[in-house]
């Protein structure tokens, strides 16, 4: 059997979080909502902001910014929600929700328009790379650790 060759290209979205910019293939992306009211999670930290109702499902609610220490953002920009699918193929964590201000932008990336601007110093909580993706800084989001942090929190360890 052969491989498959690698995509030369990819749709991205870079998704506006606090000062932040999120990058994730549009694959990653449910649906991107008004924001509801969450429902609250007991002795939760800061930046898990509870659990929100979703097509039959109680996702949760993480503030990116919050948890990697970012800046607010502009508050003028209507706050939404980003449901991302979840990477780590748990079944009672398939998606979690991201609060997003102002509407993801579709992009399409190769490997050479994405530039590593890591320093060397310690990555935020929650940040797998920083990069710089054509003028925009964009962190690469450590989905698979903050999923894991949420089994934790959420008490879904089987």
């Amino acid at each position: 059997m052969s491989e498959l060759p690698l995509p030369r290209e990819i749709r991205c979205v870079l998704v506006p979080v606090g000062n932040l910019r999120l990058l994730l293939p549009n694959a990653t992306v449910a649906e991107v909502i008004t924001m509801p009211a969450p429902e609250p999670v007991e002795a939760s930290p800061p930046w898990l902001l509870g659990r929100i109702a979703w097509r039959g499902w109680r996702v949760p609610l993480v503030s990116f910014n919050t948890l990697a220490g970012a800046g607010e953002g502009d508050s003028e920009q209507a706050v939404r929600v980003a449901v991302l699918k979840a990477l780590g193929g748990h079944a009672d964590l398939p998606f979690i929700a991201v609060v997003t201000q102002g509407f993801p932008r579709l992009t399409t990336l190769n490997a050479e328009l994405i530039i590593p601007t890591h320093d060397g110093a310690p990555l935020p909580p929650g940040v797998r790379a920083q990069v710089l993706v054509r003028d925009d800084i964009a962190v690469i989001p450590d989905l698979e650790g903050i999923e894991a942090e949420l089994i934790g929190l959420l008490d879904l360890a089987s």
